[in-house]
């Protein structure tokens, strides 16, 4: 078996990449760990910056996202009940979608099957092979049988404990990553938003956030110490919680009701250089993590994606390795400043005990230059809905 670009994942990384390699009429076959219905079922974020938008229409993908997303032009951050509404309208003339990570999947998975296109689940033991020399290929078992496919490049998209940076030799990536010292409570509820918009607010208690999957079903998030347990979370306990951190008009208005999803999601900051060795590509959670608090891991896999659908058309169009050469050092340079992103993001937003009252006031002190200066709102908007493509 043959193909031009084998690509290891499922998720809407390797699903978007093989759309775009499809439009550039290149031949590409998708290896998936699990079932495409466990694929589905991984409850993700949601909020689309306008270049992720546009490309999911340039992909023939936005019927309907704009027919169900939900379009936001602004934010609000709260700190200690003091609110600051960030207009991106107003300020840079862009805004974002709130459109389901899972909605995204389903839409490129259908368009996929639609192309009757080859993307074989539950492949186990997938591993790539000789992708230091000129002949790569991946091998994979399927139902007690060995199977192997040949081909020029292959994709990892299989996420952070994927096979394919776990195949590159140690000594040819440098990984950093910064762990942080808790994580994110989340409850889905079919109740209607609290907000237009969403909220995002410091409380000395923690950061909680408010937000929505659709005009009936909410999302909300509460920070938690590492090590606690969905189990010790009743309903009422959270919904107890996120009224004692937002500001008190949101939480006069606040409609509870019996969680159906509660999970824990830690938070990190992960970036693995570089994003090549040989004929292997990483891209999306395979090459980086970032903490949701800026919403850009969706965002970021669609940006990667992108960029190296580019250079590999351009490599089979034009006979050109220029655009394979630079994918490393050009997706990195965006990857760093969203990771910059979600990380002040996070250290404005949530509380961290060991940097005590001065902490507190440090952070006060950005929040208040935040209310006071169009200028940091600007680049808070500006960052938010994503930098283009062109930044380098």
């Amino acid at each position: 078996m043959r193909t031009q670009v084998a690509i290891i994942g499922a998720g809407p990384a390797g699903l978007a990449l093989g759309r775009l390699l499809e439009k550039a009429g290149i031949d590409n076959v998708i290896l998936e760990r699990k079932s495409g219905e466990y694929v589905l079922s991984r409850i993700r974020a949601g909020v689309l910056e306008q270049g992720s938008a546009d490309v999911l229409d340039r992909l023939g993908l936005g019927a309907r996202m704009h027919a169900e997303g939900l379009t936001h032009h602004g934010v609000d951050l709260c700190f200690d009940g003091d609110i600051q509404h960030i207009d991106f309208t107003a300020l840079v003339g862009r805004h974002v979608t709130v459109y389901g990570q899972t909605e995204v999947t389903r839409d490129l998975m259908a368009a996929r099957a639609a192309s009757s296109l080859t993307t074989i689940y539950e492949a186990d033991e997938v591993t790539p092979h000789d992708f230091d020399g000129a002949r790569p290929r991946v091998t994979w078992r399927k139902d007690g049988v060995t199977h192997s496919l040949d081909c020029d490049f292959i994709v990892g998209c299989d996420g952070f404990h994927g096979v394919a940076r776990a195949s590159i030799p140690e000594r040819a990536l440098t990984l950093f990553d910064r762990h942080y010292p808790f994580g994110w409570l989340g409850v889905m509820v079919d109740q209607p938003p609290v907000s237009d918009e969403l909220i995002y607010a410091h409380h000395e208690r923690g950061f909680a956030l408010c937000s929505m999957r659709s005009m009936t079903r909410s999302r909300y998030y509460v920070q938690v110490q590492e090590g606690e347990r969905v189990e010790d979370w009743s309903d009422q306990r959270f919904w107890d919680e996120l009224r004692r951190r937002i500001n008190p008009q949101a939480a006069a208005s606040l409609r509870t009701g019996a969680s159906i999803e509660k999970s824990i999601a830690p938070l990190r900051s992960f970036v693995a250089e570089p994003l090549r060795f040989g004929a292997l590509f990483l891209a999306g959670d395979a090459a980086h993590i970032v903490p949701p608090t800026g919403a850009k891991g969706l965002n970021l896999a669609i940006s990667d994606v992108v960029m190296l659908g580019e250079a590999l058309a351009a490599f089979y169009a034009d006979k050109s390795a220029a655009g394979l050469d630079d994918y490393s050092r050009r997706a990195l340079s965006r990857i760093w400043k969203a990771e910059r992103f979600s990380w002040w993001m996070t250290t404005l937003l949530h509380t961290f005990p060991e940097t005590g009252p001065f902490g507190r006031r440090i952070q006060r002190a950005d929040f208040d230059y935040l209310r006071a200066s169009k200028a940091a709102q600007t680049s808070l908007a500006e960052n938010y809905t994503g930098l283009s493509l062109a930044v380098e």
